[in-house]
């Protein structure tokens, strides 16, 4: 249900500087909206699953924190991230 080793780490070489640059909140958010993303077509077939509903409510939460954090830090960076994960607007 989690993503595999293997999506995280190609997710983190695009997004971060290096393989093992993780801390970076264009990396955070790629890392979550994958999350969201598998979470969601698991609601599809798990429409009771209201914990998991939960946990994914707090995903989105954390996303939007680090979006914000990204938009006052700087712009650019922002709407190259929301543009190249399709999100927002």
């Amino acid at each position: 249900m989690s993503l595999s080793l293997q999506e995280k780490l190609d997710i983190i070489k695009k997004f971060g500087d290096n393989e093992k640059d993780s801390g970076k909140a264009e990396v955070q958010v790629a890392l979550l909206t994958a999350r969201i993303n598998q979470l969601t077509g698991h609601f599809e077939a798990n429409k009771k699953d209201h914990a998991s509903r939960r946990g994914l409510l707090q995903m989105v939460g954390k996303r939007k924190r680090l979006l914000t954090y990204l938009a006052e830090k700087n712009i650019e960076r922002y709407r190259a991230i929301i543009k190249e994960l399709n999100i927002r607007k």
